[in-house]
């Protein structure tokens, strides 16, 4: 940016690029407390509220936290790279693997909470899995924690006849989860498609994924396609936007 396009920018933002650029040079690493509001009011000679927007950006990005009464530090959480593609691969659940061992490598993911209920399809869900209107649905919600992390919301709809029954209506589904569940009942998912979007989250996701003021989530509607064309699963998923990078690898 040259700096007739920087002396554009409001001051809090200029501090901001600032500090990011000084934590990628490694000036400030993992941990490490960043200057607080009284340092940059006089490194920078500005009023208090410029430092704390300027600090507020990096909160809102993912890059620092703030302890209380400690001051602001550089955070040590590493962005998850989801792999979009080989994830879903039918050589990783059906060999026991959970979809979710593609993204975490050897850290630790656990699932935090985990509910099944029976519930009336949603208009949207009744719609793809091509059920009747008040049809009856499996539905699994699950947070997910990573590193002690809360990192992901999601929530599964499958036609509740389908797998009555079957360990998909238990917390625990086994080893290759629900998908390797759909297989032995004669339901493999062949195909998936994944729409994605963004929006701010709602008061709940906010506190369910302690998400600091003014981070977005992302937005997952995976759909589960068996041989014969029709969905199997409907799973919305709700990220914590700073937390993932999302990787897509395909042929020409």
């Amino acid at each position: 940016m040259n700096s007739q396009g920087a002396g554009r920018q409001p001051k809090y933002q200029r501090i901001a690029d600032e500090l990011k650029a000084a934590i990628t040079a490694g000036e400030y690493g993992p941990g490490d407390r960043l200057p607080g509001e009284n340092d940059l009011m006089a490194t920078y000679v500005v009023a208090r509220m410029t430092a704390r927007q300027a600090l507020s950006v990096l909160r809102s990005e993912g890059l620092v936290e703030a302890r209380k009464g400690a001051g602001v530090f550089v955070r040590d959480f590493r962005p998850i790279r989801r792999h979009g593609t080989q994830r879903l691969a039918a050589g990783r659940w059906g060999e026991g693997r959970s979809v979710w061992s593609a993204d975490t490598e050897d850290r630790e993911l656990t699932v935090d909470s985990v509910s099944v209920t029976e519930e009336s399809a949603p208009e949207g869900v009744a719609r793809v899995l091509n059920l009747a209107e008040g049809s009856a649905t499996c539905v699994r919600r699950r947070k997910y924690l990573l590193d002690g992390r809360p990192v992901l919301l999601a929530t599964s709809y499958l036609d509740a006849d389908i797998v009555a029954g079957t360990a998909i209506t238990q917390p625990d589904t086994g080893p290759g989860g629900i998908y390797a569940r759909l297989d032995e009942i004669g339901h493999k998912p062949v195909r998936f498609r994944e729409e994605i979007r963004s929006r701010m989250p709602s008061a709940e996701e906010t506190t369910l994924l302690a998400l600091t003021p003014g981070t977005p989530v992302t937005l997952i509607c995976r759909t589960a396609f068996a041989e014969d064309g029709h969905a199997v699963e409907v799973n919305d998923m709700v990220l914590d936007s700073s937390a993932y990078i999302l990787e897509y690898d395909f042929d020409a």
